[in-house]
């Protein structure tokens, strides 16, 4: 009898496992290419909405300057992900943990020029707007700590006193990180 009950048990926790992304995700993230604090909310069943704060680097240097240069640089980003495997993961028994899965977004990414943080005088950012269809993967490990990988190519546009400058713009992401 006890065999019974503990089968119905196990089939029952199986048909509740989570299929969808989790209800809300706040972390932060560091890459060779910038560091990232950042809030997930869940907006549909595999669905998120990413807002991101993050501080870009840059770096400069050779014979055509007199010194070796490098500057950070703010930026603000909202991004829809659509996890379209997180339920195949789930199934498969793979870990889901904090929306492990793969994605497809689209990056709208604002580049102001509020501040630089620099070892040079005077430098000025131009204002920018980036429109970015993204493919990425997020993977959960060692409880709350996380990679994620990303890629897209898409539109940027740079408004300098009054005039607009179009041109495409490549987007590349490696980042580990912890989920609070």
């Amino acid at each position: 009898m006890a065999f019974v009950v503990a089968s119905f048990l196990g089939k029952a926790q199986e048909t509740n496992i989570q299929k969808n992304v989790e209800k809300n995700i706040t972390g932060g993230q560091i890459g060779l290419f910038g560091l990232d604090l950042y809030n997930e909310t869940k907006i549909a069943d595999k669905t998120t909405l990413r807002v991101e704060a993050s501080l870009f680097p840059a770096i400069w240097g050779g014979d055509l300057y007199a010194k070796t240069g490098f500057a950070f640089y703010p930026s603000l980003t909202l991004q829809p992900k659509y996890y379209y495997n997180i339920s195949k993961r789930a199934e498969n028994g793979k870990n889901i943990k904090n929306n492990s899965a793969n994605y497809i977004g689209l990056q709208i990414r604002y580049i102001p020029d509020w501040f630089i943080i620099s070892n040079t005088n005077n430098l000025n950012l131009t204002n920018q707007l980036n429109i970015i269809p993204t493919y990425g993967f997020r993977r959960n490990f060692a409880g709350n700590f996380n990679y994620e990988f990303k890629a897209g190519l898409g539109y940027a546009a740079a408004f300098e006193n009054g005039n607009t400058v179009a041109e495409a713009v490549f987007d590349l992401s490696f980042k580990i990180g912890y989920d609070f």
